[in-house]
């Protein structure tokens, strides 16, 4: 995500990549072994607007969707999706208004949710004869909320990964109204490079990860290069409110969080967790910010194979 997306204000985290000049940083076996397992891509189109989706596995076998954040795009799991592909179909797809996907008029849970379920079943995720479980972060935990209250006879489970659901009294009410906003243009990808933050902010110490998901942010534009979300979004944005859907959950569902997560302090898990019902399953990673795939991706591979052998 990028800090044009910060309202303008100086970022307290440095740019990460600013000392690779656009290089690449050095990488680990375990990620470059995960990228060569690559993915099938495709677009499908959902009420007219076309939704970039990947795909892992052999049809017919249990179905997996992943689903990332605000800002972010499906190859923010194509390091993730792999160590899943031997034993699930496994999909993921980029949000209409993010990554490689279309923009819409206006936005909403149950227009998220049609994505949902329309990559179900492009992807062949009921195939094998089960049905679905959805892994959505920070954002992408909210249409999953949704989808485990609202759709819950259609999903096996939900399992929501740093999604920050504030108690009534803290709640955001959105950003201002700003034209225009977002839509900065760099000379050249180097500089684009430079400008990529995580947001919320918090450190990196992953920047092989880093680099790979800025450069798949990214999109040439007429005098250079810009962020491929719709700097609109949250103005034409409607859901309900999610604190009335924790406890309407009505599938399995499990809430993972960084233990060092700014979204997750312990007065908004305690709300949370109150309001959730009793067997939803509690994963904290241990040494996670908020972007948990980012700072502790074996950690959150091996924290959700866990979950999902346990409902299995």
């Amino acid at each position: 995500m990028a800090d044009d997306q910060l309202l303008h204000t100086p970022p307290p985290m440095p740019a990460p990549l600013v000392a690779f000049a656009g290089e690449q940083p050095p990488a680990p076996a375990w990620f470059d072994a995960a990228l060569a397992i690559a993915p099938d891509r495709s677009t499908i189109v959902v009420d007219g607007v076309d939704i970039e989706m990947l795909t892992w596995g052999e049809v017919g076998k249990p179905g997996l969707l992943f689903l990332h954040g605000n800002g972010a795009h499906a190859d923010w799991w194509s390091f993730i999706a792999p160590f899943f592909a031997k034993d699930w179909r496994v999909a993921a797809i980029s949000w209409s208004g993010m990554g490689g996907s279309g923009w819409r008029e206006a936005y909403s849970a149950e227009s998220f949710a049609r994505e949902i379920f329309a990559a179900t079943d492009a992807a062949q995720l009921e195939a094998g004869g089960v049905k679905p479980i959805l892994v959505g972060h920070s954002f992408g935990g909210f249409p999953t909320l949704y989808c485990g209250v609202e759709h819950a006879d259609r999903l096996r489970g939900i399992v929501m990964v740093d999604s920050s659901i504030q108690p009534p009294e803290k709640r955001w009410k959105g950003p201002p109204n700003r034209p225009g906003f977002g839509m900065r243009v760099y000379p050249t990808l180097v500089e684009a490079l430079a400008r990529f933050r995580l947001a919320p902010p918090q450190a990196c110490e992953n920047l092989y990860i880093a680099d790979y998901i800025a450069r798949r942010s990214l999109k040439e534009a007429d005098g250079g290069w810009t962020w491929k979300f719709d700097p609109a979004i949250w103005q034409r944005f409607s859901m309900p409110d999610l604190g009335l859907l924790l406890p309407r959950i009505a599938c399995p569902a499990a809430l993972m969080w960084g233990e060092r997560s700014n979204l997750m302090h312990a007065e908004t898990l305690d709300y949370m967790i109150g309001q959730m019902p009793k067997d939803v399953l509690l994963v904290p990673i241990p040494d996670a910010d908020h972007h948990v795939m980012i700072d502790q991706p074996l950690a959150f591979v091996a924290g959700l194979r866990g979950l999902l052998a346990a409902w299995a």
